[in-house]
């Protein structure tokens, strides 16, 4: 399994396209765009900053209702040449995923033992995907994370999605879903915020240009159609694919989405660029506006 695929893969088991689900109407707003179904409308959005200082004092779990936490106590149980030797003997597949993390924190700590805080940073996120996914800003504010263990946790990340991405860039998309799904997986389905993206085609269907076009809230990301296809003229794609994410982890479209689709396809059919589909991934499913005949 490759980089990507494994990055795709963690934590999440089997990708497959979401189960049908009605349509949930929602309020009105503005400006329209991208929105993440089912959460409730009309609430009050709030930014908010992450400070430099005080730090965090601890690594203590989030809260999980019931769960408890996947390790009950974090203290040293090994040492740096045991768990080298059972990566180089028995394989990456012989290692826990504390143990995996723990061997990454080996670049950012020369010395000690990395155990304790690899078991504390998963026992707070949830999984070793989980931390991997954590923002740069959030693992910084961790006590016992310098800028060197954040460097090498999102390197991993960062490392993946290029990847990722090195298996779909000048190739006909259309013709190879699972590697386009394993790339905007490890993209977009563990961003905390909605993200609208393009894959911008040219004439045979090949991946010219993967593009971030906005970046909005847990819930709603504004689109505008003239962008969009003015990017496309520029560079001189034939063919458009959208996507965006849902934090919720729920793909399932909101009239929104299904509105501004609607609108892109129209601003492009005008000047003869094709929208392909428009894909929503969640956490662990996704959904084809194309499947669902959405996009025609």
């Amino acid at each position: 399994m490759n980089l990507a695929r494994l990055w795709a893969a963690i934590g999440k088991g089997a990708w497959r396209s979401a189960d049908d689900h009605p349509n949930e109407s929602h309020a009105p707003h503005s400006p329209r765009g991208f929105s993440d179904s089912p959460v409730a409308r009309g609430q009050e959005t709030v930014d908010i900053e992450f400070p430099r200082a005080p730090r965090s004092p601890d690594l203590q779990p989030l809260p999980t209702g019931s769960s408890a936490p996947a390790f009950p106590t974090t203290g040293p149980h090994g040492h740096r040449q045991r768990i080298r030797e059972k990566l180089l003997t028995r394989g990456p597949d012989a290692l826990a995923d504390y143990e995996l993390l723990e061997m990454l924190l080996f670049l950012a700590f020369k010395q000690g033992d990395t155990k304790p805080l690899a078991k504390a940073l998963i026992n707070r996120y949830g999984s070793f995907a989980n931390v991997i996914a954590a923002s740069a800003e959030e693992l910084g504010r961790l006590r016992g994370m310098g800028s060197h263990a954040v460097t090498a946790i999102k390197l991993v990340q960062a490392s993946a999605t290029r990847s990722a991405r090195g298996e779909v860039i000048d190739r006909p998309v259309l013709n190879d879903w699972d590697r386009l799904m394993d790339y905007l997986t490890a993209s977009l389905a563990r961003e905390k915020t909605e993200v609208f993206r393009v894959l911008y085609l040219d004439t045979k269907n090949r991946l010219m240009a993967d593009e971030e076009q906005r970046r909005g809230t847990v819930n709603h990301t504004p689109v505008y159609p003239r962008e969009v296809v003015k990017r496309a003229l520029e560079l001189h794609a034939t063919a458009l694919i959208l996507v965006h994410n849902h934090p919720s982890g729920d793909p399932t479209p909101s009239k929104d989405d299904i509105q501004m689709t609607k609108e892109v396809q129209m601003a492009a059919g005008v000047l003869g660029i094709t929208v392909h589909d428009h894909l929503i991934v969640g956490n662990g499913r996704w959904v084809s506006f194309r499947e669902r005949d959405l996009v025609k």
